[in-house]
């Protein structure tokens, strides 16, 4: 945010204003001159005149003393000599030279007290000197310099009426005629609406109506100023005139600027007064007082009245158009009223923020058009295009303007709040979509473009965040209605569903809101039944129907990023809610999506799945529920086979091992998928140990590499035995037994050790006594079927009819 200017020269302050502060060292036009070059320069201007003549070293002194403004004190004789020289007839002066004295005069007059008769007679020669001058752009700087040095003159008091109306009438008439070469650049911009607020500040009223007409009109002509960083330096420079008026209380001005905003001219430019008008509101802001409250409401109210004739546009059309005048507005309005401090609330206002949000701000759709349907050989223009973005006023003020954004949505009515959040819901449905093709395209043919996008995109997450939270505040109190209520959760979090890939930082706002929506939706069916159907279906998640328009490319469901951050998004959610999810919507929505991510390579996408499953097979614990119990037995059989097919490499061994334990825990007792289960289990550990060589007896013993994953599975089977049912415990025992009896010795004596250390902590005095003779008998078994003396120990019949034996002791 600017400040009010600390300096001698208004013109800085200005250029301060539309400058990053990384490059403001480019601002310093003075470079430090030696006292005796200084000292010289005089010198060599003082025997120009004395000798009548204007050679190269003359304008080499000029430019020395200019370049050291800041540390130049110009007084009363250098004046004179410089007017001297101006005014002789007796030699000609070059073009380039008349710039450099106006600047030093104006030195002279922003930095020294002058003489009322030194004034009048530098009045009369700028008079003359103007008159002389051509009609040209190759005079910008000239004619930029004379309106700054006439606007000082109007300012200083020590210049008499007379002189000061002279300047203030060349100064009008400069602006009004020249315009179109003094807006060439910011730098000539800055320069000329320094002068103009010079003269606006000025002790005498007679111009001060017309130069502000002038400038009201000139901006978006022509060849007048259009930018917004020129647009920001009349912004500025109408606060810093208005706080003038403010602090001396020049009612005078202070009702021609209220009559000038209520009473807007056909000529004047919209982007003009919106910009002065979000000036005279910063100015009245910053002042602390409250008794300029009409001078506000005029101020508002004209902001409000070129906002509604802009959103009023909107209706019928696609508010994404390619009108340059209708975006630049937008970009106008949204930057006036982020400087503007305390706004108060109106309608066309909040829309007219969201538009500049979701299209000037974050102009995603605009970006993604152009990848999308331009050939590849555009897309560097299109980088180009989002780098000077990422550059811009607009992008950098976001957050100011999320702000003030989030301040009228919360004085707003309810329709003015619905009509915003479709708006803002809506893009972010859209961006999801956008990204996912745009990242099919460029990933990997133009990976710098993509990272560009997504850094606009970012930005986006986080306004939707704020906004969302926002919205969880004024909407989901006891004074809105339970069915809005539910209806606002459910798209705050499919919202947050397609713009979780941009998430790329912890968030309290984000889980605030999170926490916010959950608690409505988690407690009501019809809700959970809603956002778990938003889901985006199996079919699109596998062929990517988004992308039919783009040139045929190979699509992997598993390598797209913003897809796989929506899904784990829904079933980070869905074991909130899936209690209150029917068994239908479970099997047709959720139960696709998530064996199909259980196959995801990455494995932290893959214990999102796993997490799902185990939430759902512990939830419902009403015994009648037929429909939930049966699919819980079904989903059992597919989960096991996606499982463990996908191990070891895919799937995460934690995840099954939730899985697992859940299923032994809340499926009914002696259930045929408990059985499957530990049928699957004890078959998936025999593959893994019997491709392992039985003589590396190292490996066997500590149970390390290859037989890692092994292990795993056996010490699941262990924890198992604590776990199951007494009717499913025989069937475990007799399957790990077969197992065991077939491992070399290292491996058998290793499980041993750690089934009597379990066996010896567990504190089951139903199922204990079970277990410890079945141990001592596979103890038996395994000690005597490696005995070479007994090698019939080892035939599978004899230890098959051993183990008979131990089943029946059971």
């Amino acid at each position: 945010m600017a400040k009010q200017p600390q300096s001698f020269f208004l013109e800085e302050w200005l250029r301060s204003i539309i400058i990053p502060k990384s490059n403001k060292n480019g601002l310093v036009h003075s470079s430090s001159s030696s006292a005796q070059a200084i000292i010289q320069a005089w010198a060599d201007l003082r025997g120009s005149l004395q000798h009548q003549s204007f050679h190269a070293h003359h304008l080499q002194a000029l430019k020395t003393l200019v370049h050291s403004q800041a540390a130049l004190h110009v007084a009363d004789p250098q004046a004179k000599l410089l007017l001297s020289i101006l005014s002789s007839q007796s030699f000609s002066l070059p073009k380039e030279s008349y710039p450099l004295f106006l600047r030093l005069l104006y030195i002279w007059v922003r930095k020294s007290r002058q003489t009322s008769l030194v004034v009048d007679s530098a009045v009369n020669i700028l008079l003359n000197l103007f008159s002389r001058q051509p009609h040209s752009d190759e005079n910008s700087l000239f004619f930029s310099e004379g309106i700054l040095l006439l606007g000082a003159l109007s300012f200083q008091t020590s210049a008499s009426e007379k002189s000061k109306t002279i300047c203030l009438e060349l100064l009008c008439k400069l602006l009004e005629e020249k315009y179109r070469f003094i807006f060439l650049s910011d730098e000539l911009a800055s320069i000329a609406l320094a002068g103009a607020g010079y003269a606006l500040s000025s002790s005498l009223n007679i111009c001060f109506r017309r130069i502000l007409d002038i400038l009201l009109s000139i901006l978006g002509q022509e060849g007048g100023p259009y930018g917004i960083s020129q647009g920001l330096m009349l912004l500025h420079l109408i606060e810093w005139v208005a706080s003038n008026s403010l602090n001396l209380r020049s009612l005078d001005k202070i009702d021609i600027v209220r009559e000038l905003l209520e009473n807007v001219e056909p000529t004047h430019s919209s982007f003009a007064v919106v910009m002065a008008a979000a000036g005279v509101l910063r100015a009245i802001n910053r002042s602390g007082s409250s008794g300029f409250m009409h001078l506000k409401n005029s101020a508002e109210e004209r902001i409000e009245i070129v906002a509604r004739n802009l959103v009023s546009r909107t209706k019928g059309a696609d508010y994404n158009g390619n009108q340059h005048g209708f975006n630049l507005l937008l970009h106008f309005i949204a930057l006036a009223l982020s400087r503007s401090g305390s706004v108060s609330y109106r309608p066309s206002l909040l829309v007219s923020l969201a538009l500049s949000l979701l299209t000037e701000v974050f102009p995603l759709q605009r970006i993604y058009n152009k990848v999308l349907k331009f050939p590849e050989e555009n897309w560097v223009a299109v980088l180009d295009e989002i780098k000077d973005h990422l550059s811009s006023f607009i992008f950098k003020e976001a957050g100011a303007i999320t702000g003030v954004f989030c301040n009228q949505y919360a004085s707003a009515n309810e329709d003015s709040r619905s009509t915003v959040e479709n708006l803002v819901w809506d893009y972010c449905r859209e961006v999801y979509s956008w990204h996912r093709q745009a990242r099919v395209m460029l990933v990997g043919r133009a990976d710098n473009l993509i990272m560009e996008i997504e850094k606009i995109a970012e930005s986006a997450f986080l306004m939707v965040v704020v906004f969302a939270l926002g919205v969880t505040k004024h909407r989901l109190d006891s004074s809105i209605n339970r069915e809005t209520q539910l209806q606002i959760s459910v798209r705050i979090l499919v919202s947050f569903s397609c713009m979780e890939y941009f998430r790329r930082m912890r968030l309290p706002e984000y889980m605030d809101t999170i926490r916010a929506v959950i608690v409505s939706v988690q407690e009501n069916e019809s809700a959970c039944v809603t956002y778990i159907e938003s889901m985006p279906p199996y079919d699109d998640l596998i062929s990517n129907h988004g992308s039919s328009n783009l040139p045929k490319l190979k699509y992997m469901w598993s390598a797209d990023e913003v897809q796989t951050a929506c899904i784990i998004f829904y079933m980070r959610v869905i074991p909130t809610c899936v209690d209150r999810l029917p068994a239908s919507v479970f099997k047709k929505v959720v139960a696709p999506t998530m064996f199909l991510y259980m196959g995801h390579p990455n494995g932290k996408v893959a214990r999102y799945t796993h997490s799902v499953f185990v939430a759902f097979i512990s939830s419902g614990k009403d015994p009648t529920d037929d429909e939930r119990v049966l699919l819980k037995e079904q989903l059992v059989f597919y989960y096991l086979q996606r499982s463990l097919e996908g191990y070891p490499g895919i799937t995460p061994f934690e995840g099954m091992a939730s899985g697992v334990a859940a299923l032994v825990r809340h499926l009914p007792a002696g259930s045929p998928a408990i059985f499957c289960c530990i049928h699957s289990l004890v078959e998936k550990a025999t593959s893994l140990c019997s491709a392992i060589s039985s003589h590396d007896s190292d490996l066997w013993k500590n149970w390390e590499g290859e037989l890692e994953s092994s292990k795993k599975v056996l010490d699941l089977l262990l924890r198992l035995l604590t776990l199951v049912d007494i009717q499913v415990l025989p069937t475990l025992m007799k399957s790990l037994a077969e197992l065991i009896i077939q491992l070399p010795m290292n491996g058998q004596n290793m499980l041993l050790n750690q089934l009597y250390q379990q066996i010896a902590d567990s504190d089951d005095v139903i199922r204990k006594p079970a277990l410890v003779s079945w141990v001592q008998s596979l103890s038996y078994l395994c000690s005597h079927g490696t005995d070479k003396k007994r090698p019939e120990l080892v035939d599978r019949t004899t230890s098959s009819i051993s183990l008979n034996t131990i089943h029946a002791r059971l």
